[in-house]
């Protein structure tokens, strides 16, 4: 699989990391166990089996894009959840992300980062139990659970065969995963 994702700033990156690592001193599943090079809070805006070459160079001007992290939401089935930040829609957000899936072309996208399908938001936790969902949201809610306010500097890609990361376009100033 192959992924498109928007990076944040190093203030937003580090407002995200908080929130994992008060997970995981709760004793919680944490997006921070995850130890790759390539774990970093984004936003992925399209995926697909094959991604051929991609020019991101058009979407240049669409950053920065100031976003707003918002509450919690649950995705998933059976015993466990994943946790996320929603991500607060803007007619900014949505039209750069109907611009990648224009640039990307045809192809067999997930059905969920499709435009007009996409629920836009940003990872916290992967395989909470249900048992514990109760925990994990106290523990987001006595960080202050307030809305964050969120910078994208740029898009990566994300290839999950090669697991090789490409920045593909941005201003931010974190450092090449």
């Amino acid at each position: 699989m192959v992924s498109l994702e928007l990076v944040f700033d190093d203030e937003t990156d580090s407002a995200v990391r908080a929130e994992w690592d008060a997970l995981l001193r709760a004793g919680l599943p944490s997006q921070a166990r995850h130890r790759g090079e390539s774990n970093r809070p984004h936003i992925t805006i399209l995926v697909r089996a094959e991604l051929a070459p991609f020019d991101a160079a058009p979407l240049e001007d669409a950053f920065p894009l100031d976003l707003r992290l918002g509450a919690p939401v649950l995705f998933g089935r059976g015993r466990n959840r994943v946790i996320a930040r929603s991500v607060v829609p803007t007619e900014r957000l949505l039209s750069l992300h109907a611009r990648v899936h224009q640039l990307a072309g045809p192809g067999a996208d997930v059905d969920q980062t499709v435009p007009g399908a996409w629920t836009a938001h940003v990872t916290l936790a992967r395989r909470v139990p249900l048992e514990r969902l109760g925990d994990a949201l106290s523990v987001l809610e006595e960080r202050g659970g307030e809305d964050l306010a969120a910078r994208a500097v740029g898009i990566r890609r994300w290839d999950a065969a090669t697991k090789t990361v490409t920045e593909l376009v941005g201003r931010g100033t974190l450092e090449q995963c």
